[in-house]
């Protein structure tokens, strides 16, 4: 599978990014999957459902099935959260796996950045990322994009990965 990543600080425009280049991409005939890291505790569940309370009263993993979609919820439980190699590993095959945050990882990445966010790029550090997208004019050794032109972006990622 062909793996590119977006990554950035919170609030430089990564989630954003992500949804328009799965919706560029899947327009030009790919099927694309994704995975986001949170550094928060999230729970895509919610409290009175029966899978919820499958999973309090102590199940490792719940399957939720319907005609519409599959969710396999895991609880950690105490256990070190899985690398990314492992998520990867249990995706089903697609053309392109897009990847939110996972900032040291060593997949290529487009770094995402507003100026009104205050951070310091990342890029300067981090061969890994090959090109940024921002919302002001920057001065780097790799190719900048305006944070909007989804197109432009998404045809370099493409090119880069030859799809």
């Amino acid at each position: 599978m062909n793996l590119y990543g977006v990554t950035g600080w919170k609030n430089c425009g990564k989630t954003g990014l992500m949804e328009r280049l799965v919706a560029e991409f899947t327009e030009r005939g790919l099927t694309v999957s994704t995975i986001k890291h949170a550094h928060h505790s999230t729970d895509v569940d919610q409290q009175g459902t029966d899978s919820h309370r499958h999973r309090m009263a102590g199940a490792s993993e719940v399957v939720l099935a319907s005609t519409h979609r599959i969710a396999i919820m895991q609880e950690l439980r105490g256990a070190v959260e899985p690398p990314l190699s492992e998520l990867l590993a249990r995706l089903s095959p697609v053309d392109l796996v897009l990847v939110e945050g996972y900032k040291r990882e060593p997949h290529p990445k487009i770094e995402a950045h507003r100026a009104v966010a205050g951070q310091p790029l990342i890029a300067p550090q981090d061969p890994n990322i090959r090109a940024l997208a921002s919302d002001v004019p920057l001065d780097l050794d790799r190719p900048v994009f305006d944070l909007d032109d989804t197109t432009a972006i998404a045809d370099f990622i493409a090119a880069e990965l030859m799809l």
